[in-house]
């Protein structure tokens, strides 16, 4: 084979990538369902564990807050995971705000995350993505619109003035961002298991809304629900391509969104009531995505 055939290859490749975003197929979802073979998953004080991620990851807010720079919980999922399987070396360098982008270099006093990773690491679990497609902003946005319309989708509608959904084409424009990520993981730790971690569920799956207790038009519930399942859909698909295990956390958090009362809710809201930062895990939702993490490293029983 020619490095010119290889290349055409590749390209190909990475263009499935977009295309199988751009359409939601079901059949490219369960193509990452099997587990990468031959990897032992880290089990015992032998293994080296990994965390690399955002805010989601970092747990900010959550009692006890270890890391001020990157507002990082010892009660986050890594650090459950970590304790649940008495991993020995374990080195967490999530941090609030992170892009793939901060994969490779500092974010204030924390390092470049792949730094972490090296040949000796057995598991590694990356969520990663959120930031890039300008999460924040997009809360800030649709929570800013809603007050003109909020019977109607505003937020859909800024974001498709264009003539299409830019946030559709932001998560298309992620997807290879990720890719690299994920080859990196695999250049530095070739022989670790790789697990990518999906996002939690945020808002109503039905669709209804619960404004103004979380301030989004009505219209606006099902368009933001939708992006979030994009954004999975495009990790499942990503990891899959790249041998690596998705996680997901969707699925064991629906029915706890911000729009459920207190005690029900794992996703505070703009307004928390629990330790979270706005529109974020709260503790409970960080021992949810742990659960998940650990039903696919082959431990689905005990507290977490």
């Amino acid at each position: 084979m020619t490095d010119e055939t290889r290349s055409g290859r590749s390209a190909r490749r990475r263009q499935g990538i977009a295309v199988g975003v751009a359409l939601g197929s079901c059949a490219l979802v369960a193509m990452s369902t099997s587990p990468a073979a031959a990897h032992g998953g880290g089990h015992g004080r032998g293994t080296s564990y990994a965390a690399l991620g955002d805010s989601y990851t970092s747990g900010p807010v959550i009692p006890t807050q270890v890391d001020a720079n990157c507002a990082r919980s010892d009660h986050n999922y890594p650090s459950l995971v970590a304790a649940a399987r008495k991993i020995g070396a374990f080195k967490d360098v999530s941090c609030s705000g992170a892009t793939t982008e901060e994969m490779w270099k500092p974010q204030g006093t924390n390092g470049p995350q792949l730094d972490a990773v090296n040949r000796d690491t057995d598991l590694v679990t990356v969520q990663i993505g959120g930031n890039d497609i300008g999460f924040g902003s997009i809360i800030g946005t649709c929570a800013k619109l809603a007050a003109t319309d909020p019977a109607g989708d505003p937020c859909r509608q800024y974001y498709a003035s264009s003539g299409y959904d830019q946030l559709a084409v932001n998560i298309l424009k992620t997807a290879p961002k990720v890719d690299a990520v994920l080859r990196a993981v695999h250049d530095r730790a070739p022989h670790a298991r790789v697990l990518v971690v999906g996002y939690p569920d945020l808002l109503p799956d039905d669709g209804s809304g619960c404004y103004p207790a979380v301030p989004f038009a009505a219209g606006d519930f099902p368009y933001l629900r939708d992006t979030g399942k994009r954004l999975n859909l495009m990790l499942r698909l990503v990891a899959g391509l790249n041998h690596a295990e998705y996680v997901d956390t969707y699925g064991p958090t629906r029915g706890h969104d911000m729009c459920k009362a207190p005690d029900v809710r794992w996703i505070e809201p703009l307004q928390p009531a629990s330790p979270a930062a706005p529109a974020h895990p709260n503790a409970k939702g960080e021992e949810a995505m742990a659960r998940a993490v650990l039903e696919r490293l082959g431990k689905g029983h005990g507290r977490y």
